[in-house]
């Protein structure tokens, strides 16, 4: 044990005689360097300071005076910091005087939170409390009990309401009653039950509005009230598709002086059959916001042109939003035009010009997801999640539904200014290329043809059963689809043999041929994701697919095909 002590000792002797001298080297340095070296310093610089010439003479005291300057500034922040240090110590009559002017504040909101809580019980009271109900005020803070709501509203729910429904309510209440002491309110059942009343009222108006208020659907009540009276007008539901399409050929040169060629109205016509979204592309000037104007105006029946603006991101751009301080819906253009379709049994129109200003997925993806529903039953949008008295009468607990009478017609320009149609919405879709203005003509007179859109449908269906694709089509179809599998990965899809099936048929019926729209269909939906592959790899299977579609259908067929890969084929 003695040997352990006296290890102990001399480990400790050392290592306090290191700690020393540290300390007295550490002291000693900062004497020699900072009080006592000056002497050297000074010597130093006087030596070499008198055969130095005026520029090295400059130089050296710069120096000097920043040798000086360390030393200097190091003892000035060391002694200011040791004033604040005092100075603070000093100052406790001062920190005194700030504590307590922040416990006079303190008071001063416990007594304006005190104030709050007796005015929120008096509002509880006018609620239709029974009997003595308590208050809780700055009480809380210091009671060791804490109030549940049960002892605070006693047993039964308080009803909610407005500011001005409570003033009210306990403007009645306090005529009825008196206040006793502690904060505390008598009250009748019968005043209770005013209150209530009272209450009730005033939520209805805020909510709702009086009963004289105008519709929160401004727009929507006046297509109501447009259609009070509304006869509907003869229709002429005789007439065959063939007719119909070349009737509005010759409409649109007599009374409108616009000029479409045979095969433009087939295409428009048979993507009506196909889809409820059909897409105009070419350049500027071809008659793209035109043709769906003129179209409805043939059926007596004036599309809705909504412009869309780049700044569009989602659906209440289209249909609007509830205003929660108005207690008003802002109704948009295209929000009437659809409300509006549901009275009317002629085919309606809404076209969206210039849709690709902005990202179509977006601000159209709740339209094209309900679009998808197999069942009309289905296409239905909410609009607010509840109804109110004086709502339009064709809105359902707040939704809307999408008639099966309606079509959404699309302008898009392919410049810089725009966004691509991506392959979501081109699958949904019918695109029809206008890129090419028809030759006038002359024509005799031709009337408006008004049809119902269940007459139009029926033709759709009658030339589905009159014209059914052949079996030599369909055989070309599958080779196309198999070479295009194995060479490039594309497919056909479910969704565009669907629209094969809808498309050629009619296009048959007005006046094309089985072929001719198989060969749009393949252009337009499915070569079209030949944008999106790297056509470089694939320049010389371009090639191979075109020799492929000589073979199967012939050097003269599938025009439009051929020539969307050769343009694909030269811009690389």
């Amino acid at each position: 044990m003695s040997e352990f002590l006296k290890l102990a000792w001399e480990l400790i002797s050392k290592f306090i005689y290191n700690i020393a001298e540290w300390v007295y080297n550490f002291v000693r340095g900062f004497i020699q360097v900072f009080i006592t070296g000056w002497v050297d310093y000074f010597v130093i610089f006087r030596t070499y300071f008198v055969g130095f010439s005026w520029p090295v003479r400059i130089l050296s005291i710069l120096l000097a005076l920043i040798l000086i300057a360390i030393p200097v500034l190091v003892i000035v922040l060391v002694v200011r910091k040791v004033i604040l240090h005092f100075q603070l110590k000093a100052d406790k009559g001062d920190n005194t005087v700030l504590y307590k002017e922040i416990g006079r504040l303190n008071r001063q909101v416990l007594n304006l939170m005190d104030e709050k809580n007796k005015i929120l019980a008096l509002k509880v009271n006018s609620m239709g409390g029974v009997g003595r109900i308590p208050y809780v005020g700055a009480s809380a803070l210091t009671d060791d009990t804490i109030p549940t709501v049960e002892n605070v509203v006693g047993t039964g729910a308080p009803a909610e309401g407005t500011a001005g429904g409570a003033a009210a309510a306990a403007g009645t209440v306090a005529s009825a009653g008196t206040v006793a002491a502690g904060g505390t309110l008598e009250i009748s059942e019968k005043s209770a039950a005013a209150a209530a009343t009272a209450m009730v009222k005033a939520k209805q108006e805020a909510e709702h509005g009086p009963l004289d208020q105008t519709s929160r659907f401004p727009k929507l009540a006046l297509v109501d009230q447009k259609y009070v009276d509304y006869v509907p007008p003869q229709f002429d539901n005789e007439i065959t598709l063939e007719e119909f399409t070349e009737n509005f050929r010759l409409f649109a040169c007599s009374r409108m002086h616009l000029y479409y060629t045979p095969e433009i109205i087939r295409r428009f016509v048979a993507g009506m059959a196909s889809s409820r979204l059909l897409i105009l592309e070419g350049i500027s000037g071809t008659g793209k916001t035109s043709l769906p104007y003129s179209f409805s105006r043939y059926l007596n029946n004036p599309s809705t042109i909504v412009s869309v603006q780049p700044s569009y991101r989602d659906r209440t751009e289209l249909l609007g939003y509830f205003n929660e301080f108005s207690k008003r819906f802002n109704e948009t253009e295209f929000l009437r035009a659809l409300y509006e379709a549901n009275y009317r049994q002629e085919p309606s129109f809404i076209v969206l010009d210039e849709m690709n200003l902005a990202r179509i997925e977006y601000y159209f993806a709740e339209m094209l997801s309900v679009l998808e529903m197999p069942s009309h039953d289905e296409w239905v949008l909410d609009l607010v999640p509840t109804a109110w008295p004086g709502d339009p009468k064709l809105l359902n607990d707040g939704k809307i539904h999408v008639p099966d009478t309606l079509w959404f017609v699309g302008t898009a320009n392919n410049d810089d200014s725009t966004f691509t149609i991506t392959d979501k919405v081109y699958d949904r879709a019918i695109p029809i290329e206008l890129n090419e203005r028809a030759d006038a003509f002359e024509c005799a007179d031709t009337p408006p043809s008004i049809v119902t859109a269940a007459h139009l449908e029926q033709m759709f269906q009658q030339a589905k059963q009159q014209h059914p694709i052949s079996q030599a089509t369909l055989d070309k179809m599958n080779k196309l689809n198999e070479y295009l599998m194995t060479r490039f990965k594309l497919t056909f899809g479910n969704r565009i043999i669907k629209q094969m099936h809808d498309f050629i048929p009619v296009y048959v019926a007005c006046g094309g041929t089985e072929l001719g729209g198989l060969d749009y269909i393949i252009a337009r939906k499915v070569l079209k994701k030949f944008e999106s592959l790297n056509v470089v790899f694939v320049r010389d299977e371009i090639k191979g697919l075109i020799a492929y579609m000589d073979k199967v259908c012939g050097r003269t067929a599938m025009p439009d095909s051929k020539a969307y890969l050769t343009r694909i084929q030269n811009l690389y």
